[in-house]
């Protein structure tokens, strides 16, 4: 019987330190310097600029008192809203700033905000994986900068305490949902959504057809909205192959589950099962600079692509390619909490790379978007994964191609 997998690869410990925006935006004035905003009666606004030696303030208050004058203000300056949240390792997380290789999402958090239901608030993210340390438990404890979940199954033991004995699935659920602003840890995307743990992997990270096909039935008969599926089978594992996932896929369709899943490992050309089945979002993996990751399966089946860390692939093939890919420079993980030397010690360890943390990103934007309300208070699993394709950043070839999918997935595009 086929097996899946997840994959991560241990590099030199790597430190990404980032400037503060919070400290510069501080520093700037809140109006402009030496100017102001005059009205004057029966006449358009214009700016006039102070005197030497007058503050702006005292040119202000002497002009709104001459005879014709509406009135004359400061040139307040007013400043995009971005979320920032102070979580002390959020610096580390390259993959959700705003830059050509981040997701957005300060920006997005915002705009979630704007629409009154921040953070994914309402929706129920499945995580079938090695299960997710959300319990104190005999010797598990939970995550401390995890705390929204609802009841999940441990389909390898066959019991109801599905906590985490590989890191694997509590990494990926912190991408997903960990809590933000808090000043624990670091950042999630839909901070606000609750996190169903189901565990199909074992410890050491491998699962049969039978647990994850059950693992998937579960998640959506159990009300999940989005179902993160960061394992893969053998690329050459074809759909005949693994008749019971592929039918229960299906079934999570039908019951309004939006299913992501990693597009495998292999740095083969094909995608692997599950995330090549139909009614997946296949997700590829991206770097710190943009281009393809080196392990990223690619190929007709990909969707989307998001941040999985890791080295270059050696692209050289298409000018955005050949500007972006720098495969003799070192790589960078993806930051999240998760267990470190015990189930019961937790860090932010480095070394988690792969399409299983490229996953999570598509999952966590789209637990967002569905609990921002922004496509309808239930919408479709098309319609969600129609907004992440067409508000990606458009990378690699023009419109859709084999590595990039629709392009780098833009949380901030997806929630405005």
């Amino acid at each position: 019987m086929p097996r899946a997998s997840l994959f991560t690869t241990t590099l030199a410990a790597f430190a990404l330190m980032a400037a503060a925006a919070a400290g510069s935006a501080a520093a700037t004035p809140a109006y402009v310097p030496g100017e102001l905003v005059v009205k004057r009666d029966g006449a358009a606004t214009t700016t006039v600029a102070v005197p030497d030696g007058e503050s702006v303030k005292a040119a202000a208050a002497r002009l709104s008192d001459r005879p014709g004058v509406a009135y004359a203000r400061p040139n307040y300056i007013a400043r995009a809203t971005a979320y920032m949240p102070n979580d002390p390792s959020f610096p580390l997380q390259w993959n959700l700033a705003t830059s050509p290789a981040g997701i957005n999402m300060p920006d997005a958090w915002e705009a979630a905000r704007q629409l009154g239901l921040p953070g994914g608030r309402g929706a129920v993210v499945a995580v079938l994986d090695t299960g997710v340390a959300y319990q104190r438990f005999r010797r598990f404890r939970r995550a401390p900068d995890l705390d929204r979940f609802v009841r999940g199954y441990d389909f390898v033991a066959g019991d109801g305490h599905p906590n985490d004995q590989n890191k694997h699935g509590t990494h990926v659920a912190g991408t997903i949902a960990q809590s933000t602003g808090n000043g624990i840890g670091a950042a999630g995307i839909a901070y606000a959504a609750r996190i169903m743990p189901v565990r199909v992997l074992d410890s050491s990270g491998a699962g049969d057809t039978l647990a994850i096909s059950r693992g998937i039935r579960f998640a959506a008969r159990h009300g999940a909205d989005v179902i993160n599926l960061s394992l893969e089978f053998d690329a050459a594992v074809r759909a005949a192959q693994i008749p019971d996932i592929v039918s229960a896929l299906r079934y999570a369709r039908r019951r309004g589950a939006i299913v992501v899943a990693a597009a495998g490992n292999q740095g083969s050309p094909q995608v692997a099962y599950p995330a090549r089945a139909r009614h997946v979002v296949a997700v590829a993996a991206t770097t710190a600079r943009g281009c393809q990751a080196e392990y990223s399966n690619s190929g007709v089946h990909v969707d989307i692509a998001a941040p999985g860390g890791g080295i270059d692939a050696a692209n050289t093939d298409t000018p955005y390619d050949v500007a972006v890919c720098r495969p003799d420079v070192r790589g960078e993980f993806i930051y999240q909490q998760t267990f470190t030397n015990s189930v019961a010690r937790f860090g932010i360890p480095p070394g988690f790379e792969g399409t299983s943390m490229a996953a999570p990103h598509v999952s966590g934007v789209a637990a967002l978007l569905i609990g921002s309300r922004r496509l309808g208070r239930s919408p479709s699993p098309a319609a969600v994964e129609k907004r992440l394709k067409s508000t990606a950043r458009d990378i690699g070839s023009a419109g859709w191609d084999p590595r990039y999918g629709w392009g780098l997935l833009d949380a901030a595009a997806a929630l405005r």
